[in-house]
């Protein structure tokens, strides 16, 4: 495989194209810059409503979504709706971030989903103590209609996810929110590691994928190195659980 062909530079050549795109289309909003980043996106409000129809958002008791700034409107409809916040910490340090609908009074849900004021009213929690999670929400810089998904390259939607199935949680519905710009023809390379979504929501549209790919059912400790178990803590404390057990 010559390296212009190999997955990792064909995923950086479409992640430069879109963050380009988003720019010069002027859809991006801060935090900028918009490259190197899960990009913020004008009509995030609208892509967060279009999820708030679904059917597995309204069922659902228990949500993760990611700490990104484009999702903020998600999260805080979340609480709005009565549901139980699950969000990653940054390089999953820390684990997860679980948010109580009842601790959260009226009209603060917004300050309560965001990174700078999270912690005032949600409480670390370790993975072992992971409740069950319903919807998982993802961000992404892009997105194919089949389902294949570029994040911003550190696979860490990809870990948290199967962290959760490493915990017991079944399979879980998975759902993004972009703009319509960042859901691309390009044929995204695909990974036995890499999460799919099953439903896209943008600014315009709720787009249902019917992704023909597996979710991960766990972590592939092969492919973690020492060094991010070092940066990671809380995963070598996973792991070494997992090797008792």
């Amino acid at each position: 495989m010559t390296p212009d062909n190999h997955p990792a530079h064909s995923k950086t050549v479409i992640r430069e194209r879109v963050w380009s795109l988003l720019e010069e289309k002027k859809a991006g909003r801060f935090p900028f810059p918009l490259r190197g980043r899960i990009p913020n996106f004008k009509g995030a409000e609208a892509a967060a409503h279009h999820i708030t129809q679904l059917a597995v958002y309204q069922q659902a008791q228990t949500i993760k979504v990611n700490p990104d700034s484009p999702q903020l409107p998600l999260r805080a409809q979340a609480l709005r709706d009565g549901k139980t916040l699950l969000v990653p910490t940054p390089r999953l340090k820390a684990g997860f971030i679980r948010v109580d609908p009842d601790r959260v009074p009226a009209g603060e849900e917004r300050k309560a989903a965001s990174l700078s004021h999270i912690h005032e009213y949600g409480v670390e929690i370790p993975l072992e103590h992971l409740p069950p999670v319903d919807l998982f929400v993802v961000g992404a810089v892009a997105l194919h209609r089949d389902g294949r998904r570029l994040g911003k390259g550190e696979g860490y939607a990809d870990r948290e996810y199967a962290v959760l199935r490493e915990s017991g949680n079944p399979e879980i519905p998975v759902v993004s929110s972009v703009h319509s710009l960042q859901v691309v023809d390009d044929d995204i390379p695909l990974e036995p590691h890499d999460l799919t979504v099953d439903w896209i929501a943008t600014e315009q549209e709720l787009i249902q994928t019917n992704p023909s790919y597996p979710k991960p059912a766990g972590i592939n400790w092969g492919r973690v190195t020492e060094e991010e178990l070092d940066d990671m803590p809380i995963l070598k404390k996973w792991k070494e659980r997992l090797e008792r057990s």
